[in-house]
């Protein structure tokens, strides 16, 4: 049996999972979860972007998921959306690539074209 602070302690991260899912955001990050990009590895990217959004204390990115893109060769895909600019999705993603594009792209602003497959709204 849990005690009440064990408790209190999953709680306060559940609260702090749900506002990287959640809330004003100054990026959003589109995981696509349909079938072929989770068998390509897209859990394990969402749980990488996740992750390093919370070790970076990043409050205003909101990560989300999607279904089928109709990107099935290049999965997992994910799309990076930042108000006023053009959405960037990047292609064939790995737990690797995420903290790549966490640290060029959502921390300072550059874009990995390496890994960006299609531009546009």
């Amino acid at each position: 049996m849990k005690t009440l602070a064990d408790l209190k302690k999953i709680r306060e991260k559940a609260q702090e999972d749900l506002k990287l899912r959640s809330g004003n955001t100054r990026v959003k990050i589109v995981v696509g979860m349909g079938t072929s990009g989770i068998a390509m590895g897209a859990r394990e990217v969402m749980k990488t972007f996740l992750e390093e959004i919370a070790t970076r204390n990043l409050t205003d990115v909101l990560v989300t998921q999607t279904g089928e893109k109709g990107l099935s060769s290049i999965e997992p895909v994910v799309d990076v959306i930042e108000e006023g600019k053009d959405s960037i999705t990047y292609g064939n993603m790995t737990p690797d690539k995420v903290k790549k594009v966490i640290a060029e792209h959502i921390v300072n602003g550059r874009i990995v074209s390496d890994y960006v497959v299609q531009t546009g709204n």
